[in-house]
């Protein structure tokens, strides 16, 4: 593979995992939205409701096929030192989609380490402690079953 390829992919992974955050944070980015709207910002595209095609495989490694549709909402922001976020979160949810992205604009900026630090990490630390506290859930109610052979040889 290309070197530039490679840099290239390194340098998205961690844009990717703060999207990821900021699509499933929903409630709880609006602790944070008063400091996001602090800087000048506008609205390249202002929050848009829409429709995505959600497409499936089965087993993971087989064909592709069309799941079926789901909600999204897509925004874009400019702040004014001209770093640009984007954002598109599942349902329709206007604010959260502007407050990801400008949370996406300040991550691209100057003061990256700042909005790590105080916005990504407890978002992502307390999305885990979700997860985990289902996980736990689920599995209390796991069935393991296992084929049983009759004695009929």
């Amino acid at each position: 593979m290309n070197s530039s390829v490679d840099s290239k992919g390194d340098e998205a992974a961690p844009r990717q995992q703060w999207m990821g955050v900021l699509a499933r944070a929903g409630k709880q980015l609006d602790a944070y939205g008063e400091q996001l709207r602090a800087a000048g910002y506008r609205l390249i595209r202002p929050p848009e409701i829409g429709m995505v095609m959600v497409r499936g495989r089965m087993g993971a490694s087989g064909a592709a096929f069309n799941l079926g549709e789901m909600t999204v909402t897509r925004c874009v922001v400019q702040l004014d030192d001209g770093c640009t976020g984007h954002s598109y979160v599942a349902g329709r949810n206007k604010p959260h989609a502007e407050l990801a992205a400008l949370a996406d604009a300040h991550l691209q900026g100057a003061s990256q380490q700042h909005w790590l630090e105080r916005l990504i990490v407890p978002l992502a630390r307390e999305q885990s402690a979700r997860r985990g506290v289902k996980a736990a859930q689920s599995a209390a109610t796991k069935v393991d079953f296992m084929t049983l052979r009759r004695g009929e040889d």
